[in-house]
């Protein structure tokens, strides 16, 4: 059995990261004017977008669908009252 991944599974791997990472360089700039849950929306849909790519092999329908799953998800979930 061979414990390494395949060719595409390193890419898709290495997008993921990237892609990953740009948004979370994006996001710590740019929701200065956004409210919690905006902001969660995007962290949602930024974090939906990477998983649905990973787990689709990178197809544009797993990546739409998951960023638009996580962006629900992300809308829905309130930060913690003080």
């Amino acid at each position: 059995m061979n414990a390494r991944p395949s060719a595409a599974a390193r890419r898709v791997q290495t997008a993921a990261l990237w892609s990953a990472s740009v948004i979370g360089i994006l996001l710590q700039g740019g929701c200065s004017g956004m409210t919690p849950r905006e902001k969660n929306t995007a962290i949602g849909a930024g974090v939906g977008a990477v998983g649905g790519a990973v787990l689709s092999g990178g197809s544009a329908i797993g990546t739409v669908g998951g960023a638009a799953i996580g962006g629900v998800i992300g809308n829905q979930v309130e930060p913690d009252k003080k």
